[in-house]
């Protein structure tokens, strides 16, 4: 991903208010971010019960969503996010769901999905088990790469009216 400044994070928040771009508070080690090694940005507000933001690159340029957790907790044992693809005790999955930019958004349509509660999944992915005799490096990678689309494709959604003029 290429760096960031405060602003571009700001400015990349496609389905934000003028209120609620006023407000958003960056992660605390986001001066520290190595952006070479980052697929996408994604954190939760430390100032805001539930909510958080990600941000991908669409055909090279950042472009960025505010999420919001539902409230409650699954009865599940455990949940699978659908981001990262790995599998966590339920309470360390939630919905998250974000406001469509545009029009579409302002008449309360919302795009939704289960993500790692606390949206580390570009770590969470990176912290795979050890490599099996059988399993190639190869495999760790494509995980990799399809959190990566996956994230992309969320953000894409969410994007999608103000694309297309809807």
């Amino acid at each position: 991903m290429r760096p960031m400044t405060e602003s571009d994070v700001r400015e990349s928040l496609a389905n934000a208010t003028a209120d609620e771009l006023k407000i958003v508070t960056m992660p605390h080690d986001f001066l520290l971010t190595d952006w070479d090694h980052l697929d996408f940005l994604a954190w939760r507000d430390p100032r805001a019960k539930g909510r958080g933001y990600v941000i991908a690159e669409l055909d090279g340029q950042p472009a960025g969503v505010i999420v919001r957790a539902a409230d409650g907790t699954s009865r599940a044992r455990s949940a699978m996010c659908n981001i990262c693809h790995t599998m966590q005790p339920a309470d360390q999955v939630a919905l998250f769901t974000a406001r469509k930019a545009g029009s579409a958004g302002e008449h309360g349509d919302s795009v939704g999905t289960y993500m790692c509660a606390d949206l580390s999944c570009h770590e969470n992915v990176r912290l795979a088990m050890p490599l099996a005799p059988s399993e190639m490096r190869a495999s760790v990678d494509r995980r990799i790469d399809g959190t990566r689309r996956r994230a992309e494709s969320f953000v894409d959604r969410v994007l999608e009216p103000m694309r297309t003029g809807a």
